[in-house]
């Protein structure tokens, strides 16, 4: 399968980083160098392309674009409109796959002149391999790329796909978000570390290491993360005193106010970066 990726930024080069390693996630596609070419203005990342890969890397447009069987779209939002002026006179039917922040696919779909589009979240731990995207097929999508759009994502991770595009909204604030959401609690953690005695490299790897265990606990175990949570803290212990510290001021709470806001500014930058085009 020929892919052609616009944009050669960190995502896009954990995708291809991804489709060409051996043992991805994704069974369903195992890419070879000449398989994939990259359109990126910027001269060094295209000679980092070429270097690290192998793959064709071109400022061309055209020339990045022929033969291609799938067209992922990696610049940024407020580039789009502008590649996809550019690229629609070139489409001949390909599956577009935008992991573009904000840009909705009827938008999108306006821009190209085609139907055939496929809108997907991905998030930052995407770059080493470990992230978590959702995506959502507009009705024009031809079911036998369904596989196409989620085997290319599972080469860094895994994938879900949603059944309303309104979803990723959630699927930004959630996953999207995520990850910095768990950076501000390790922060808080190590502060923690640092004011209870620990030098900053000791405070580092206890936070870090603490959450990289609670996680695996929770991906292997059948039971409910709640359940998990139950299971260490012991009455009238360390961990409930914490825990009620934490209710006491509401932090739950707090973090699934915070998620709303997330969700609800996705939506607006849809409006805003797609119903002015």
């Amino acid at each position: 399968m020929n892919i052609c990726f616009i944009g050669g930024g960190n995502m896009a080069t954990a995708l291809i980083g991804g489709l060409l390693k051996s043992g991805n996630q994704s069974r369903d596609i195992q890419a070879k160098p000449e398989d994939l070419r990259v359109v990126e203005i910027n001269v060094e990342n295209r000679a980092r392309l070429q270097h690290e890969f192998g793959v064709l890397a071109t400022a061309d447009m055209a020339e990045g674009v022929a033969g291609s069987e799938v067209i992922v779209l990696a610049v940024k939002p407020q580039q789009l409109y502008e590649v996809a002026a550019q690229l629609a006179p070139l489409l001949t039917g390909q599956l577009i796959l935008s992991i573009a922040a904000g840009i909705r696919a009827a938008d999108l779909a306006r821009w190209l002149g085609t139907q055939n589009v496929v809108r997907a979240m991905p998030n930052t731990p995407a770059l080493v391999q470990s992230g978590i995207s959702g995506w959502f097929a507009l009705a024009g999508v031809n079911p036998m790329h369904f596989g196409t759009a989620d085997a290319i994502l599972k080469a860094v991770g895994e994938a879900v796909r949603v059944p309303t595009e309104e979803m990723l909204d959630a699927v930004t604030a959630i996953s999207g978000s995520g990850p910095a959401y768990v950076f501000y609690f390790i922060e808080a953690m190590q502060q923690a570390a640092c004011e209870l005695g620990f030098n900053d490299e000791a405070a580092r790897k206890l936070s870090i290491h603490t959450f990289l265990g609670a996680t695996k606990l929770a991906q292997n175990s059948t039971d409910d993360v709640s359940v998990l949570r139950a299971r260490v803290t012991s009455k009238n212990g360390t961990t409930e005193r914490a825990l009620l510290s934490l209710e006491a001021n509401n932090v739950k709470q707090h973090i699934i106010t915070a998620a709303r806001a997330a969700a609800a500014r996705s939506k607006e930058m849809g409006d805003e970066l797609g119903g002015a085009n």
